[in-house]
């Protein structure tokens, strides 16, 4: 699935007159990056998704404890917020954003994202109305455990301005962000074993002459933002959150995407591959062994046929030809079958009620019909019970009590 990353700008949207994007057709290559203005933006194709990124300059993190229930109903969660993080904030509760950590438990420690409420709104706002619609809204640096597992150092933005990231610091590997010219005086010596810095093409040479000893490698900006878009943060909450069939049906995309092209789950796709695989060899086999039990059987049938009646030349379905020469012999010897009349009149006789004289009687194809027969269920169901001991059936059809030989068994 295709996706579409853009920045939202700094500066108030109405100021803005650039947007720095990312397209990419899988989420994770990047297909085309540049800048441009809200109405010239491209499209993300059909069933793309497109992903607003807030800067880090934009974010302020805070740590809070939220009490039992909080969560239940959603309409207090943003009260609850205000009243934990009131006297932690400088400016006023009700101007500013809050958007609360994926997974976000009652009773349990929680990260919360706080921005500027009104900038956010009219960024999201500006994008809708140039027909690009945000789909989520993600950090670009977030809280959490990093992808080498250890505190990792990004320096971005342009020399003038260079703006040093910290993440994954401390037991609860929070983010920070300060002025890259008061970085070395905060920094601890590097650990033999860090991580290189990350640094935009444009402050490499300043982060490695501020930096050093530190390794420093080079990060484009389109790699850290498309980073940024497959995390699982949604900032897009509480009065900014938004909902409808469509946003679900591209969050259910963007998952079917991350399974089947990040490479954390490569294994898994290989695992599932590999069960899909061992099915349908399974189910083929299974197959394969009923056809040649069936095969078998066949070909019992039909030299058991060929070796009791040798005339019998070729085969078509031979329990209907072996039924057939039985019959002939049987006619041959002058005995009789179940579907003869003589047997199904004996049976017949012996089953009616006494009184129950039919009117006519009528022979064909191994069924006999009685007709002026005229029986009350009970006498009718009496009458089947005796046809059954005696290797018949009854049904009454077309004013009629139609007598037939009973199937046999495993045949309707």
């Amino acid at each position: 699935m295709s996706t579409l990353v853009i920045t939202l700008p700094l500066a108030a949207p109405e100021a803005a007159d650039r947007y720095g994007y990312v397209l990419s057709s899988d989420g994770h290559a990047v297909t085309r990056h540049a800048s441009a203005s809200a109405a010239l933006l491209p499209g993300p194709g059909r069933a793309g998704e497109i992903v607003a990124v807030v800067p880090a300059r934009a974010l302020s993190w805070q740590r809070v404890t939220l009490p039992p229930g909080a969560l239940a109903q959603a309409a207090r969660v943003r009260a609850v917020l205000e009243g934990l993080l009131e006297e932690h904030l400088l400016d006023d509760p009700a101007t500013l954003h809050f958007a609360l950590a994926p997974g976000a438990q009652s009773g349990a420690p929680a990260w919360v994202a706080v921005c500027d409420r009104a900038w956010l709104r009219s960024a999201l706002q500006a994008l809708e109305a140039a027909g690009r619609p945000a789909d989520r809204v993600v950090p670009e640096f977030a809280p959490g455990p990093t992808a080498s597992g250890q505190p990792e150092i990004t320096v971005l933005g342009t020399p003038e301005d260079a703006q040093l990231v910290l993440a994954g610091q401390g037991e609860q590997q929070a983010v920070a962000v300060l002025p890259l010219a008061a970085a070395p005086a905060l920094l601890a010596p590097p650990a033999d074993d860090a991580p290189p810095v990350r640094a935009e093409p444009a402050v490499v040479a300043l982060a490695e002459r501020l930096l050093a000893p530190r390794r420093v490698a080079m990060q484009p900006a389109a790699q850290r933002l498309l980073a940024a878009a497959r995390g699982p943060w949604d900032l897009a909450q509480l009065d900014l959150a938004s909902s409808g069939r469509k946003r679900a049906l591209r969050r259910a995309a963007a998952a079917a995407n991350a399974f089947l092209r990040a490479p954390q789950w490569r294994a898994a796709r290989w695992g599932l591959a590999a069960a899909l695989l061992v099915q349908v060899v399974g189910l083929n086999l299974w197959a394969w062994q009923d056809r040649q039990v069936v095969a078998a059987k066949q070909a019992a049938a039909r030299g058991l046929l060929t070796q009791t009646f040798p005339q019998v030349q070729v085969v078509v379905d031979a329990p209907v030809q072996m039924e057939r020469e039985l019959a002939r012999l049987r006619q041959q010897a002058g005995g009789l079958s179940a579907s003869d009349l003589e047997p199904l009149m004996a049976a017949a006789g012996a089953a009616m009620p006494p009184g129950a004289t039919p009117a006519a009687v009528q022979y064909a194809s191994g069924e006999l019909r009685l007709r002026g027969v005229q029986l009350a269920d009970a006498e009718l169901d009496e009458a089947r019970q005796r046809l059954a001991a005696l290797g018949a059936s009854a049904n009454v059809q077309d004013d009629a009590l139609l007598v037939r030989p009973a199937p046999a068994t495993g045949q309707p």
